[in-house]
C-alpha cells in the first residue's frame, strides 16, 4: 500500500466523543469511524485488523476441523417475535411498522445439524460461523466492546454422548487458547456467568483491560477465578458470641440510608442489615444483605431457580412494607424473605421496621420467618477464597469470548446401534471479534499510537521516505517495497510530500510493528 494515493487519514487530536483508549486511538488512526450510536465502519487499515483476527480464527478452526458456514438474518415483525430465541435488532419500515432484524442463529446451526445427522454414524462435526450481529444495546458504551451492531464468530458442537461433547469442548476450548494468544492478549479463563437451568459448565475468556465491563476474582495461591458476578463467597464473619438481646423498635426520623442509620443510632455499619424487595418472575422477594455489602441478582435467580429478575417498583415496596422506602425489614413483611449466609453468623442487628421513620434495634434471627438462606451478595474485596481461604485479587476485564455446554437436545436426535432415537448432545462457543480488536488496542498502546502485535498488524513494515523528491531515495524505497511484497511481506510505503515529523507521527499513530527510514544515509548503502 502506497499512501499517497491511498485511502488514509488521521487525526491530530483526542476524539471528544470516545470513552475508552482503543475507540479513541482507533478512530484517531483512521481505522474506525462512528456512523452512528453504538455503529461503526470500518476503514481500510481497520478492515485489515479484523481480517487478520478472522485468518487466526479460521486457521484454528481448520485445525480441530471445525466447518465455516454462514447463516442468514430473518425479517420478523413485531407478532412473530420471541425474545428468548432471537437477538433482535429494531427496525422502521415505510409505513412505520416495528420490524426486527433476527439473529436466530442458533436455530439455523440446529436445522442445518438436522439436515446431516441421521445416526450415530453422522456424528461428531463442528461448524461456525462469523458475521455482523445485531443488539438492541441499551447501555452503548465503550466503543467496540457495547455496540448496536457487532462482529462475532460463534460455533456449535454435536456428539452422540456427554463425553463426546465433552472431548468436543476441551477442542475448541484449546484452540480458543490458541487464538487468543496468538492475537497478543493477556487474558484469564473464568468459571462464567452464563448459566443453564441443569448446572452444565459454561467458562468465559475475559481480557484484562482498564476497562470495567467486568471483574475477574482469581486467587494466585490455588487458582480460583470466576466473573464476580458468580463468585462464590466464602462468610468471614465469624459466629458473634454476643448475648442474645431484647428488639425494640425506635424513632428514626427522615433517616433511611445506611450511613445515616449507623450515625443517628451510633452503631457500626456491619451491625446493620437491608432488605431489598425483588420482583422475581413476577412473585415478590425480600432480600435480607449486611449494610455494607450489595445484592448479587445473578446467584439470587439461579437459588431460586428463576430467569427474570428486577427491583420492585417503588409503589410496590411501599405496598408490602406499607412504609416510605428506605424503612423496609423482614419482620413481619408480607413476601418471602432470602437470607444471606452470613446474616446467619450475626446477632443483635438493625433492620428497617416496615413503618415511617422506624427502625427495629437487637433484631436476631428468631425475630422473623425465613424461606431460604444462601450466598446471595456480591464478593467484595474483603472476601477470601472461596476454596482455600488465601486473598483474591481483582481485575478488570472484557469479555472476548465464551465457551458452553448446552448438553443434550431432544429438538436433534439420531439412531444409535441398536436402532434406538438418543438426543444429540451440543456445545456453544464464541469469539466476540470487534471486543478483540479493542481489547488489543487497550492492552498495546503508548502515548504515541498502538502497538500492533505482528500476528494482526494491518501491515507489517512501514518504509518512511524522508525526502521524496530525491530519486535515490526512492528508488531504493519502491526495490525494497517490492522486493518484501514479493516475499508476502505486507507492507506500507509512506511516499506522501509531507513533513517528515507529520510521517512519524502517523506511524506511530497507527502501530506498524517494524519501521524502515530511508534519508541521505542511503548514499551509504544505510537505512
Amino acid at each position: 500500500m502506497k499512501l499517497k494515493n491511498s485511502y488514509f487519514s488521521t487525526l491530530r487530536e483526542n476524539v471528544k466523543d470516545e470513552e475508552t483508549v482503543s475507540g479513541n486511538l482507533l478512530t484517531r488512526s483512521g481505522m474506525i469511524k462512528k456512523t452512528s450510536s453504538g455503529i461503526y465502519m470500518y476503514l481500510p487499515l481497520g478492515y485489515k485488523v479484523i481480517k487478520n483476527i478472522e485468518n487466526i480464527i479460521k486457521e484454528e478452526m481448520e485445525n480441530i476441523s471445525c466447518s465455516e458456514v454462514l447463516m442468514p438474518d430473518l425479517l420478523i415483525d413485531e407478532e412473530e417475535k420471541d425474545t428468548d430465541s432471537y437477538n433482535l435488532f429494531r427496525l422502521k419500515d415505510r409505513y412505520d411498522k416495528n420490524y426486527y432484524l433476527a439473529n436466530n442463529h442458533d436455530k439455523l446451526f440446529k436445522e442445518a445439524a438436522s439436515f446431516k445427522i441421521k445416526s450415530y454414524k453422522d456424528l461428531p462435526f463442528k461448524m461456525y460461523q462469523i458475521s455482523s450481529k445485531f443488539r438492541d444495546e441499551e447501555k452503548i458504551r465503550y466503543g467496540l466492546i457495547r455496540q448496536r451492531q457487532f462482529l462475532m464468530k460463534d460455533a456449535y458442537s454435536f456428539d452422540i454422548d456427554e463425553q463426546g461433547l465433552n472431548n468436543s469442548y476441551d477442542e475448541m476450548y484449546n484452540a480458543y487458547k490458541k487464538v487468543f494468544t496468538r492475537l497478543g492478549i493477556n487474558y484469564e479463563i473464568v468459571k462464567s456467568r452464563t448459566s443453564s437451568k441443569n448446572g452444565i459448565e459454561a467458562e468465559e475468556f475475559q481480557g484484562v483491560t482498564d476497562i470495567k465491563e467486568d471483574v475477574i476474582v482469581k486467587c494466585e495461591s490455588c487458582g480460583y477465578c470466576a466473573n464476580s458476578k458468580i463468585a462464590m463467597c466464602n462468610t468471614i464473619t465469624n459466629k458473634s458470641d454476643e448475648e442474645l438481646k431484647i428488639r425494640e423498635l425506635v424513632k428514626t426520623p427522615n433517616i433511611g440510608s445506611i450511613d445515616e442509620v449507623s450515625s443517628y443510632l451510633d452503631v457500626d455499619k456491619d451491625k446493620i442489615v437491608k432488605t431489598l424487595i425483588y420482583n422475581i418472575d413476577d412473585e415478590f422477594y425480600a432480600c435480607l444483605v449486611k449494610g455494607t455489602n450489595e445484592v448479587n441478582e445473578e446467584k439470587l435467580i439461579k437459588l431460586l431457580g428463576k430467569e427474570h429478575i428486577s427491583l420492585a417498583s417503588e409503589e410496590d415496596v411501599m405496598n408490602i412494607t406499607e412504609a416510605e422506602i428506605g424503612f423496609a425489614g423482614p419482620v413481619g413483611i408480607k413476601c418471602p424473605v432470602i437470607v444471606d449466609n452470613e446474616i446467619l453468623n450475626m446477632k443483635n442487628f438493625v433492620v428497617g421496621a416496615n413503618k415511617t421513620n422506624y427502625h427495629y434495634i437487637n433484631v436476631n434471627l428468631e425475630d422473623f420467618n425465613y424461606f431460604k438462606t444462601g450466598d446471595i451478595r456480591l464478593i467484595t474485596k474483603e472476601d477470601m477464597c472461596p476454596l482455600c481461604g488465601k486473598e483474591l485479587t481483582f481485575k478488570n476485564g472484557v469479555e472476548i469470548g465464551n465457551t458452553f455446554k448446552i448438553g443434550s437436545s431432544n429438538n436433534i436426535t439420531y439412531l444409535d446401534k441398536e436402532n434406538e432415537n438418543k438426543n444429540v448432545w451440543i456445545g456453544f462457543y464464541a469469539i466476540g471479534i470487534s471486543r478483540c480488536l479493542a481489547t488489543i488496542v487497550e492492552q498495546h498502546h503508548d502515548d504515541n499510537g498502538i502497538i500492533w502485535p505482528i500476528e494482526v498488524a494491518p501491515f507489517k513494515v512501514s518504509i518512511v521516505v524522508l525526502n521524496t523528491q530525491d530519486q535515490v531515495q526512492m528508488d531504493a524505497a519502491n526495490y525494497l517495497y517490492n522486493e518484501l511484497r514479493k516475499n508476502n511481506i505486507p507492507t506500507i510505503l509512506d511516499d506522501r510530500d509531507d513533513r517528515i515529523g507529520v510521517k512519524f507521527n502517523d506511524m506511530d499513530l497507527i502501530g506498524i510493528p517494524i519501521r524502515v527510514t530511508i534519508g541521505n544515509k542511503i548514499n551509504d548503502d544505510l537505512v
